[in-house]
């Protein structure tokens, strides 16, 4: 079991490769230093049937029957820094490569497919767009991205709740993705997990219908700190509903203050605009800053050059 989310361990599955990764999270000997975001650290002892239940304060407070709470937290944090050095990787190619890549998180049902989709159609012509999809089991996702004239590819948990930058760096070679492109990855419909694990992205954008309560900010918290932006979604509904949207976007910026929210609707189109905005301001900002990266680049080789001429003009 994984001590940070205490999803299960099994194989995880990406489209079109040709063996299934295991869903490992214990990475011995690969230990980096972090502050653990606790400021007290205790074990909650529970015995069920005679046996002692140690809870962890993991991002679900995970458990795991006999194990010390300095083990587990060693393990998290081993988890968590192993994770972290894959999202180093993803994010350099991505920066390397003027890629915008966007990590979308959100409950099941939120809508994110639909938005995808609708997305992909407003970009048309403007972007290319390549999608990365988390799914627990099937390929349905995926195939509904595929139908857009989009490339996507499939990412299968099994029991895992959640993608990590490992399975999206694999993904994203496999999409074999074209430079200054926009990369959307679908995790899997989760609002807890998801949040402690980078993929590389340049933003997590947090995605809440108005069919869920508008106190989802104040449940899921991790999650909406985490989130750069928080798309509303599916405020056609609105006319039929009690939700209250002032209070959610209170409640929203009450753990975020910074955190930037869109209201929209992928089923009619409403607020798309500004959401397209948003995006390809992204991609222009991505594009810039590879351009930036390959001019100081060749600054630094014409330095090397000038003192590589200068030390041979003075033999």
């Amino acid at each position: 079991m994984c001590t940070v989310c205490g999803c299960g361990e099994g194989e995880t599955k990406i489209e079109g490769h040709d063996h299934p990764h295991s869903h490992e999270h214990e990475h011995e000997g690969h230990v980096h230093s972090h502050e653990h975001g606790h400021e007290h650290e205790h074990a909650h002892e529970h015995s069920h049937d005679g046996q002692d239940m140690h809870y962890g304060h993991g991002a679900a407070h995970a458990h795991a029957p006999g194990m010390s709470q300095g083990r587990m937290v060693q393990i998290e944090q081993d988890i968590l820094a192993k994770n972290n050095s894959y999202a180093d990787e993803n994010r350099r190619h991505f920066s390397e490569h003027g890629i915008f890549a966007l990590n979308l998180v959100s409950s099941p049902g939120s809508g994110k497919t639909t938005l995808l989709t609708r997305t992909i159609g407003h970009l048309k012509g403007k972007a290319t767009v390549a999608v990365i999809e988390g799914d627990q089991q099937t390929a349905l996702d995926a195939d509904r991205i595929r139908a857009t004239g989009a490339a996507a590819i499939q990412i299968n948990t099994g029991k895992g709740c959640h993608l990590d930058a490992h399975m999206v760096g694999h993904a994203a070679e496999r999409l074999a993705l074209a430079d200054d492109s926009l990369l959307l990855i679908e995790n899997v419909g989760n609002l807890v997990c998801p949040a402690a694990f980078d993929l590389g992205e340049a933003h997590k954008v947090a995605i809440l219908s108005v069919t869920e309560g508008e106190d989802k900010p104040l449940k899921y918290p991790d999650m909406f700190v985490a989130a750069d932006v928080m798309l509303l979604n599916k405020i056609d509904l609105l006319p039929y509903l009690s939700f209250n949207v002032p209070l959610c976007l209170e409640y929203a910026r009450r753990v975020n203050p910074n955190i930037k929210v869109i209201l929209i609707s992928a089923a009619t189109g409403e607020g798309m605009d500004e959401w397209q905005e948003w995006l390809e301001q992204g991609l222009t900002n991505a594009r810039q800053r590879k351009a930036a990266a390959v001019e100081t680049l060749h600054r630094r080789i014409a330095d090397l050059e000038a003192e590589l001429a200068a030390l041979k003009g003075g033999k």
